[in-house]
């Protein structure tokens, strides 16, 4: 899978579109891109650890931290890491779109 079609499947996940989810967790066994794997422990199709070991840059990382903030139920820790994430990385949309779930449950 190239940086394009994983940033497009990330796009559709985030989007909802359940047919993204699907092919998130049919790709989870053989991912190798720390995002792919993040998403797919989002929906519970894998767990953080393999991600946390792909994750070789200071923005997967980032995103490995920030999910395992998330999947913790620790929304002060994935707001304090997302704003700091999202200022060195404002592209980085699916760490937007984490933050955005901890901004509703907060409401």
């Amino acid at each position: 899978m190239t940086d394009t079609d994983t940033q497009r499947l990330i796009r559709r996940f985030i989007g909802g579109d359940p047919a993204a989810a699907a092919d998130i967790a049919a790709r989870a066994g053989r991912a190798d891109d720390p995002a792919v794997l993040v998403a797919a422990a989002l929906i519970g199709a894998t767990r953080l650890d393999r991600a946390a070991a792909l994750a070789v840059t200071t923005r997967d990382r980032q995103l490995v931290a920030i999910a395992a903030a998330h999947l913790d139920g620790d929304h002060d820790r994935v707001h304090t890491l997302a704003r700091d994430h999202l200022a060195d990385h404002p592209d980085h949309l699916l760490v937007a779109w984490i933050a955005t779930l901890h901004t509703e449950e907060k409401s």
